[in-house]
């Protein structure tokens, strides 16, 4: 039997990787990081002055970081200090080629690697009530469950390698699509004399309701706080990566490539630096002309 997680290190103290990181270490695992900025390692403790001090002195490492190309990097550099048996855990939200490619390179070497992406955003992660699409061999699964389940409302078990990142994927396009379209339903009901809450307060006892008229709309948009966490800049990668994911398929989303074009579009207007409910403001006044 695979020995249990103890020692975690987090790689990727940000948005979501530092309150993981807390999270993790309140529920009495080992926890230490590292970021390559300065600051971010400043605002947890314990850190590592490098990625390979940090592998080799941890059963799994947790990588919470923004690009598949960071990704590979991390894990090219930190896989040769990693005790045999260890764990890679990627919480990021990254290519599932890519993600096939480091599992099929760390089992060579002995080691596990489960792509386990993440939906709730910071809060989720301060209240450990994150949904988690975990993708990976059985093995590595069973023995990243208990981690995992400590900063989860729910793991859901997708599939092989990849498949965590796949369903990720499909759920920030359908999220982002969402988001777009909400912005033309509140234009269309303030067109008629409706107010917002008027309008939400019957979409979602109805059919036509989703996460972002329950969550994103009251919590973010209607409330004018703007500030889920989770950036303009990091939606259009996410979309851009499921798009790139259809044409390797064969599949040709109608509906959500328009979403998508309107997320390339708003680029002048809508920086990646903004949060991503903004796409309700600007769909709302884009609809009208």
């Amino acid at each position: 039997m695979a020995q249990a997680i103890r020692k975690v290190g987090v790689v990727g103290l940000g948005n979501m990787g530092l309150p993981m990181a807390r999270t993790l270490e309140t529920a009495g695992f080992a926890v230490a990081g590292f970021d390559a900025a300065e600051a971010r390692r400043e605002a947890f403790s314990p850190t590592r002055d490098s990625l390979t001090e940090l592998a080799a002195d941890s059963d799994a490492l947790l990588l919470s970081l923004p690009t598949s190309q960071i990704v590979e990097a991390v894990v090219a550099e930190a896989a040769p200090a990693l005790p045999p048996g260890s764990l890679v855990i990627d919480t990021s939200t990254a290519e599932p080629g890519s993600t096939r490619r480091l599992q099929a390179e760390m089992a060579a070497r002995g080691l596990g690697y489960v792509d386990a992406p993440v939906s709730g955003g910071p809060s989720g992660a301060r209240n450990a009530q994150l949904l988690i699409m975990a993708g990976g061999n059985r093995p590595d699964l069973d023995r990243a469950e208990a981690l995992l389940a400590t900063l989860s409302r729910q793991v859901v078990r997708c599939g092989g390698p990849g498949a965590g990142n796949v369903t990720k994927l499909v759920n920030n396009l359908l999220c982002a699509a969402h988001l777009t379209l909400a912005g033309e339903a509140l234009a269309l009901a303030e067109a008629g004399g409706l107010t917002p809450e008027a309008l939400l307060a019957a979409l979602n006892i109805g059919s036509g309701r989703s996460g972002v008229t329950e969550v994103n709309l009251p919590r973010w948009v209607l409330s004018g706080d703007f500030d889920s966490g989770f950036s303009m800049g990091l939606m259009r990668k996410d979309v851009g990566l499921a798009l790139k994911l259809a044409e390797e398929a064969e599949v040709t989303p109608a509906l959500a490539g328009a979403a998508a074009a309107i997320w390339q579009e708003s680029r002048e207007s809508l920086p990646d630096s903004e949060d991503f409910n903004r796409m309700v403001t600007y769909a709302k006044e884009s609809s009208r002309g």
